[in-house]
Order: structure tokens, then sequence, then C-alpha cells
């Protein structure tokens, strides 16, 4: 079978997307094959105890910390922070969380952090892993046009992050784990940006900092998010994915756009 560039082309894009990064071999191997001729032939059952002894005998390698574990580093490290320069040194250095490994950059924010409204998305994609700035493929350029329906722009009036700040692999949804390690840095992030509104876009960033499942039924309706040190306004809306997905349902995401002018122009 052969391709010509453009499906070539378009055949590594698909890789990519899936989450695969680099090429091994010029040719495909059956690695279990190969397994299956280097398999040792069965040993006595007293040479296997021995073996087994022996293994736990040496000491074991240091396993990655739990879940729990690495949240709390998270919040430890996320609550030394005085400023936003200083909580993205922090994610820089933390190496709780698995994605860090499988990511190609910290997508960290974009924007203005003076702006009154902050976006927060779910997780870096492709193109924004690529990069390192969040909302910067097709979802991002169709989020710009639906902020500048309503007269926003990143540069003067919004600052841009995500619930995490790595891609996760294919871009799945991200874990509850993942979530959990990542919270205390996204929590801390709100705290130190200080927005007049907050906005969360998708199903996992609503959940994650609202507390609501079920993005169709609760996008829409205004809500309450504790910074730690005062309450703000918050929101909940449809992310550009999936209204690129389903166009129709972007007269959900222009109702809550009109809502969110409503409340900047009470200000």
């Amino acid at each position: 079978m052969s391709f010509d560039a453009i499906s070539a082309a378009e055949l590594i894009a698909w890789y990519a997307e899936m989450g695969v990064t680099e090429a091994l071999d010029e040719t495909p191997h059956d690695h279990f094959a190969a397994a299956a001729e280097l398999a040792p032939a069965r040993q006595p059952v007293a040479r296997l105890v021995a073996s087994s002894q022996q293994a736990t005998a040496r000491p074991a390698a240091a396993a990655p910390a739990p879940p729990d574990e690495a949240a709390l580093s998270a919040r430890a490290l996320a609550r030394e922070a005085t400023t936003l320069d200083e909580l993205k040194a922090a994610l820089a250095s933390f190496e709780g969380c698995p994605l860090k490994a499988s990511a190609k950059s910290l997508v960290f924010a974009d924007g203005n952090p003076a702006g009154k409204v902050m976006v927060v998305g779910e997780a870096p994609g492709a193109d924004e892993d690529r990069a390192g700035l969040p909302f910067v493929g097709r979802s991002g350029q169709l989020l710009d046009r639906m902020l500048a329906a309503i007269g926003l722009n990143r540069q003067e009036h919004v600052y841009i992050a995500n619930l995490l700040p790595w891609r996760p692999p294919g871009n799945r949804t991200p874990t509850p784990q993942e979530v959990a390690i990542c919270l205390p840095f996204i929590q801390r992030q709100i705290e130190l940006a200080d927005p007049e509104i907050l906005v969360c876009i998708g199903g996992p960033s609503a959940q994650g900092l609202l507390g609501v499942s079920g993005i169709l039924a609760s996008r829409g309706r205004w809500r309450e998010y504790d910074t730690g040190t005062r309450v703000i306004r918050a929101i909940a809306t449809l992310h550009p994915a999936y209204l690129l997905r389903q166009p129709l349902q972007k007269r959900l995401a222009w109702r809550d756009l009109r809502a969110l002018k409503a409340a900047l122009d009470t200000l």
C-alpha cells in the first residue's frame, strides 16, 4: 500500500493526536512472536522459589508517590507561591503528576492576569502542548470569536488557564486522580489572579472547580466560587471543542455569553 505526501501527512497528524510521539523503527515488528521465541524454558519449582526469595531480598525501586501524597505535596507547593510567576515555577518543578512525563510543554496561562474574567478549560490539546499556551488550536480560535462577540479579548480582558497544565495522552479526559493532584495549583492560580468572574469551560472544569456534574444541565447558572480570600461569581459553559462537533449547541453558549456580558456591565 502506497501513500502520497498528503495522505502520509494526514496519517502522521492522526498518530500525533492519538498520543504517538516517536517512531522506533522504519519497519513494524511482531514483538509478541519475538517474546515467545525468547521465553525461557519452564524452571523447576525449587528454582522459582529461590529466585522469588532473592528478588524479595533485593531493595525495591522507589515507587511514585501515591495520589494522596502527591496532592498534599501540590497543596504545599501551591500555598508557598505568592505570585503567578512563583506558581508557574512551582508547577515546573513539581514531579507528582504522571502527565508531566508524556507532555511536551507546561501550559500555564495566557491573556491578561489583571483581566476581570478568568476562563478555565479542561486540559491542553496537541496544539496547546506544542505552543505551551492554552486554547490556541481550533477550539481556541472559536473561543476568541466567542469572546469577541461580547467585546472581550485575551490581550486586555481575559486570563485563560486549564484545570490541568499538562496534556493527557491522546487528548483523553483527565482521570479523577490527575484532577485531584493538579487541583491545588489551579485553585491557587485563581486566588492570585483574583478575577471578578470565573468562567468554567467544559464538564471537567465545572465539576473540578464548582462541584457540578452534567455540563448541559449546569451551564448558564450563576454560582459562587470561594477563592479562600473572597467569593466571586462563577458560571459554566460548553467547551468550544464540543461546539465544533455540535454546532447547533452554539445557541446555548451564546446565552451564556450574554449572561456574562450582562454581569460585566453591572461591575
